[in-house]
């Protein structure tokens, strides 16, 4: 890993990543953390990284769950009829 400034300038594109890109990355940084061949000071910057990769996961799927409740609160009784039917 490489100091501060290549982890910050990663960081800081979040908002360019996909969620499962950012998964992955969140990922890849638990997996470095397990591994236990980092320094304190590497270990605690990964620490710090993985923490904001996982907010950004968060955030990325509260935004998604709230879209799909919107999504179902404007095409709810439509959908509810076409089950209903199709149950039948």
């Amino acid at each position: 890993m490489t100091k501060n400034g290549a982890d910050d300038a990663c960081l800081s594109d979040l908002k360019d990543l996909t969620f499962e890109d950012a998964l992955s990355r969140l990922d890849e940084t638990v997996r470095s953390l397990e591994s236990g061949n980092l320094t304190l000071a590497q270990s605690t910057a990964m620490y710090e990284r993985g923490m904001r990769l996982a907010r950004f996961c968060n955030e990325t799927l509260s935004s998604a769950e709230m879209r799909i409740s919107r999504i179902r609160a404007a095409y709810g009784d439509q959908t509810q009829m076409a089950f209903e039917s199709g149950d039948e």
